[in-house]
């Protein structure tokens, strides 16, 4: 079975509903299965997503996938950097 992928927007949907149920008197672990992920999984949300909203969460994961594309272009030009200095050493 393949772990479901969750949007940003459902995520802090799903921390305020978990919010809601614990002010009802529910237990984390019970609140977690209602909604249908583990434990582990509510609070690595809460501790990423936690206090958000929805515009936040989106514009945060737009800019840490923006930030690993950067990632990549930086460690392909140090890759080109460092042929080309290899090349160099060679001819002289």
């Amino acid at each position: 079975m393949s772990a479901k992928r969750y949007t940003p927007e459902q995520i802090v949907r799903l921390l305020r509903e978990a919010e809601v149920l614990q002010s009802q008197g529910l237990t984390v672990p019970k609140t977690c299965r209602q909604l249908g992920f583990s434990e582990h999984t509510y609070y690595r949300w809460r501790r990423t997503y936690g206090g958000m909203d929805v515009d936040k969460a989106r514009r945060l994961k737009e800019l840490e996938r923006e930030n690993a594309r950067l990632k990549r272009l930086v460690g392909e030009q140090a890759l080109d950097i460092a042929i080309l200095k290899e090349a160099s050493r060679g001819n002289s």
